[in-house]
């Protein structure tokens, strides 16, 4: 399977293990699988700090390679499905995340139930 991971997944997976279900951790820890990390929650992440709102002190680009996550830029064919992106969700970094995965045909791994009401699978 091919996993997109949703901002907070990856900071779970830095640094509240715990939080992520017996199940999610299997998935994200299993060889077959391909785990991606966006650019786009590069981005959000870098916004938040600016602004005060979380505190980074680590390059996030670094720590996804080094945990074995791919990189996944944003595209334009990426940008170009959100003009017909329902307005289910209004944040706009998670509805990058929410193209992204439709796609690139990747499972979006969230707590967010706003996601379900989208046409992306979600783990």
């Amino acid at each position: 399977m091919r996993i997109l991971v949703d901002t907070h997944i990856y900071l779970w997976m830095l640094s509240c293990p715990e939080k992520l279900s017996d199940a999610r951790r299997y998935e994200l820890e299993s060889s077959v699988n391909e785990v991606f990390f966006s650019s786009i929650s590069i981005a959000e992440l870098m916004i938040k700090h600016s602004i005060g709102k979380i505190n980074i002190t680590f390059n996030p680009l670094e720590m996804a390679m080094e945990m074995g996550l791919e990189t996944l830029n944003f595209t334009g064919e990426d940008a170009l499905l959100l003009k017909s992106l329902p307005f289910f969700h209004k944040d706009p970094f998670d509805r990058m995340l929410i193209a992204q995965s439709m796609t690139n045909k990747l499972a979006l791994m969230s707590d967010d139930s706003k996601i379900k009401k989208y046409d992306c699978k979600l783990i």
